[in-house]
């Protein structure tokens, strides 16, 4: 990991910050994509760069905005002079049931979770192969066990595994396309998920019959990245057994 340059989107909180603070901790330097947690951004890289000054940076854009996405990966390859892994994490999430899917709503969870991850891979891949470098996707056990009234959050991530085994395809050999598929790890800040009891019911159906922490998937990240040189075109299902117990 020392050394290496890793672009990261959403990495500004939650799974992302908590990615960022372990392959720091291994000697990464990060570029830190957000779109408006600004606030959260600056704090992580405040606190990052005084343990390791000048080794994280910062960029801004919209992702649905697919114009921009080789304006950044140039800044991020710019401000280190390599680049050397893409972290495709920024994610929407919220519900859709079938009778109220909407053309927006398509174009924010399929834009994030699918669009910007694929057209991020493409500009990125030059990058990348001069690196013999290696993409890691964050997928969702709900690709293969829908999520009820998330319909197209589950398609795009369904498209995102996909995706993830294709691009595994089309960049070897020099760069290693892998996912990984958290399972109960964060509760989303979405209010549908704050009943106690939904949540007791969530964490039973898992077989270590518990939460895992963010860490759990920054250490399967770390793993992919560094320590899996002969895994491609994979998904890491990070989720306690739950994937296998619904």
């Amino acid at each position: 990991m020392q050394g290496k340059v890793i672009l990261i989107t959403g990495g500004a909180k939650r799974v992302g910050a908590a990615i960022c603070r372990r392959l720091h901790t291994q000697g990464a330097n990060m570029v830190v994509h957000y779109r408006s947690s600004l606030d959260e951004a600056s704090a992580l890289q405040n606190e990052l760069n005084q343990k390791r000054p000048n080794s994280v940076a910062l960029v801004q854009a919209d992702l649905l905005d697919t114009e921009l996405l080789s304006d950044l990966v140039e800044k991020a390859a710019k401000r280190f002079g390599q680049l050397d892994v893409l972290i495709n994490n920024a994610s929407s999430f919220f519900p859709t049931p079938l009778d109220q899917c909407t053309l927006k709503d398509w174009i924010d969870l399929a834009g994030s979770n699918l669009q910007a991850p694929l057209f991020l891979s493409q500009a990125v891949a030059p990058y990348l192969k001069k690196q013999c470098g290696c993409i890691i996707n964050i997928v969702d056990i709900h690709t293969e066990r829908p999520l009820k009234n998330y319909v197209i959050y589950n398609a795009a991530k369904g498209g995102l595994l996909s995706l993830t085994k294709s691009l595994a395809v089309e960049m070897a050999p020099e760069v290693r396309v892998n996912g990984v598929s958290p399972g109960p790890i964060l509760w989303p800040e979405d209010g549908e998920w704050t009943d106690e009891a939904a949540r007791q019911q969530i964490i039973a159906s898992t077989l270590l019959k518990r939460c895992g922490e963010p860490d759990d998937i920054a250490k399967t990240v770390q793993f992919l990245i560094a320590d899996a040189p002969y895994i491609t075109g994979q998904i890491i299902a990070v989720d306690g057994g739950r994937s296998i117990h619904l």
